[in-house]
């Protein structure tokens, strides 16, 4: 089975470049299935259901959406074998631009806003830099060269994705993304890996602690300067 991670910044137009690139692989006879990661809410899961296509959804809660996905990997895609399907498609909740929920045998595709500024795929993190797509929304919304520019930045950050200019509306895009997943060889195995580390997450603040100050706080800390820290046992 292959396995197609969908990671981005929230609100870039993830879930609506998937619809249209799902009805494209249901006219080629793909059958997949998709597993929807948000935090608190999401209604998506029924707009891929119109579709047809097995779906469904993870709440993160109070966990880390990167880390909660990650847990469950097992389980989300043993529901895709029992579904049989061929590609398993998971979205993941665009939260902290810190995001790395590729693993090593699946395709990591990365969709981001071309409206939030040409230094933005500088501030994001592994979710795009260590993709193999990065699909570009919202160009239409900038001039020519202001696209030129945020694409020269994505391949400074990362130079060996494709890149893959979408529309979440009229659907451009969508044919070329089917077609580089439904050629994708990459397929999974029982035992994957993450290309890169996730966000940390070990600290009293995750455990529930409301003080403030840095007196009340143990675990993985990270100072204003830069400098990291553990604290505690």
């Amino acid at each position: 089975m292959k396995f197609i991670i969908v990671a981005g910044t929230p609100g870039a137009g993830k879930t609506a470049v998937l619809i249209h690139t799902l009805k494209i692989l249901l006219q080629q006879n793909v059958k997949p299935s998709v597993v929807k990661i948000d935090c608190l809410y999401s209604d998506d899961p029924k707009r891929f259901a119109k579709l047809g296509v097995p779906v469904q959804l993870g709440l993160s809660m109070d966990m880390c959406p990167d880390h909660f996905s990650i847990y469950n990997t097992d389980a989300i895609l043993e529901f895709a074998k029992e579904q049989n399907s061929e590609f398993l498609i998971m979205e993941t909740a665009g939260l902290c631009h810190r995001c790395a929920p590729y693993t090593d045998n699946s395709l990591g595709i990365c969709v981001i806003d071309a409206t939030s500024g040409p230094n933005n795929p500088m501030k994001v993190g592994p979710f795009l830099s260590c993709a193999d797509i990065v699909v570009i929304t919202k160009g239409d919304m900038i001039s020519q060269a202001e696209r030129e520019i945020f694409r020269e930045c994505i391949l400074e950050t990362n130079p060996n994705c494709s890149i893959i200019e979408a529309n979440g509306l009229s659907g451009q895009g969508a044919s070329e993304l089917a077609l580089q997943i439904k050629s994708t060889e990459k397929v999974v195995s029982e035992n994957e890996s993450l290309r890169h580390n996730a966000p940390f997450a070990v600290c009293t603040l995750c455990a529930g602690e409301k003080r403030v100050g840095a007196e009340h706080h143990r675990g993985l800390l990270r100072k204003m300067n830069g400098m990291q820290e553990y604290v505690g046992e």
